[in-house]
């Protein structure tokens, strides 16, 4: 059996948990976005735009009114400081994470397929990136058929998976056009260099998984990595070997793993987290779906009590937060949600609701983490049109009217 490191009230667990996310203290948000993107090891895209798209309110959430276009070149520059590629899900990730995803690569490459079969024109795409790149798929004919998202051109299958195998990398985009080049000439050369295995490449991509989330189960750090079969069992193997670094420990209230000692540890910690005390102030701000600190639904209704689903493929009648309802975090914890909106330079909060416990001093957070948001979006007024709790309407009407109740930094 493995012993007991420590023994974490959730409490201690959800502290750890925010401050390992940059989202308590202000020593989690110095260096910017590239230091922010090495934190949290990675962040997951998605096409939906609403007030920004996803990757830019990760940023936002944790750094505040950050320029836009800081966040778009910390991401995609050249030289290149990041990549894109397949991690939790579609993501950017790190450029110095490269080596780390070799076991991936090669696992593609043997499978030859994911969504399609790979055509017979794949070598004639890659020659032609490699005497015309960087390339988007406007530029090697196109990515759809006309059809569903899924309907791709042969040239779009072939580029997609010379990007999963590594002959070809993404490190900018053109607009939202992913930009294809050669990795030999935008991946460093010391990275290219590194042949890891692939019990390397697990076990370094747990320890980030570990550090990012701050605290852990088994589960999350599959999920994190999306490891399965002989790669998840390289997972456990590094956990229990510590070769990942990550300690066991305990948290109260949280579930064991079926068939695990009820009294052993159930999760796994970054060690150096549990050396101080996570201390500083919180963030107020609304959350991305798609952002790591609840993107994992099993995970947010454990740290937050959030019960929460991304509706905007629900038809309009069934849903009940909102086509984009973004959880807002306060004081450490989840106090609600936003359904956001804009018109013009009026940030419209669609439909608001508040969680359970709390409410009357979830106002004027709610009111703030909405002034700020608008103000990061260009907006310069606020309207609220819906919100669930009938007792809180009026005070968050008047609240959002009176404006923030500090000042937007």
């Amino acid at each position: 059996m493995t012993d007991v490191t420590a023994d974490l009230t959730a409490d201690e667990a959800r502290r750890i948990i925010l401050r390992a996310q940059g989202f308590l203290g202000a020593t989690a948000r110095g260096g910017g976005v590239p230091a922010m993107l090495r934190r949290v090891g990675a962040v997951q895209l998605d096409t939906i735009s609403v007030l920004a798209r996803s990757h830019e309110l990760v940023a936002y959430a944790r750094l505040g009114p950050v320029g836009r276009s800081v966040v778009e070149r910390a991401y995609w520059d050249d030289p290149a400081r990041a990549f894109e590629y397949w991690c939790h899900a579609a993501c950017v990730l790190p450029i110095e994470q490269w080596p780390l995803y070799a076991f991936r690569r090669r696992a593609y490459r043997e499978r030859r397929y994911r969504w399609h079969e790979v055509p017979p024109v794949v070598d004639k795409v890659l020659e032609q990136v490699r005497a015309d790149g960087p390339l988007t798929t406007a530029d090697i004919g196109g990515a759809k058929n006309g059809g569903p998202w899924w309907d791709w051109s042969d040239t779009k299958i072939a580029i997609e998976f010379l990007l999963d195998i590594g002959e070809v990398v993404c490190t900018r985009r053109v607009g939202w056009r992913r930009v294809y080049e050669l990795a030999e000439r935008a991946v460093p050369a010391d990275l290219l260099a590194q042949d890891l295995s692939d019990d390397e490449c697990v076990t370094r991509l747990t320890t980030i998984a570990g550090r990012s989330l701050g605290v852990a189960t088994r589960a999350d750090l599959v999920d994190f990595t999306r490891v399965k079969g002989g790669h998840a069992a390289m997972l456990d193997e590094a956990l229990l070997s510590g070769a990942t670094g990550l300690v066991p420990v305990r948290v109260s209230g949280w579930p064991a793993r079926r068939g695990a000692d009820p009294h052993g540890p159930n999760a796994w910690a970054d060690a150096a987290a549990l050396e101080s005390e996570p201390r500083g102030r919180h963030r107020t701000t609304p959350l991305s779906p798609f952002d790591s600190l609840i993107w994992e639904r099993a995970r947010a209704e454990r740290v937050f009590g959030l019960s929460h689903r991304l509706e905007a493929y629900v038809p309009k009648d069934k849903r009940v937060h909102g086509y984009f309802a973004m959880p807002v975090l306060a004081g450490g914890r989840i106090i609600g949600r936003v359904d956001p909106a804009r018109e013009g330079a009026t940030l419209v909060a669609r439909q608001v609701g508040f969680e359970p416990g709390g409410r009357a001093r979830a106002v004027e957070a709610m009111s703030d983490a909405l002034w700020e948001a608008a103000s990061w979006a260009g907006c310069t007024d606020v309207r609220v049109e819906r919100v669930g709790a009938a007792d809180l309407e009026a005070p968050l009407r008047a609240a959002v009217a009176r404006g923030p109740s500090r000042p937007i930094r």
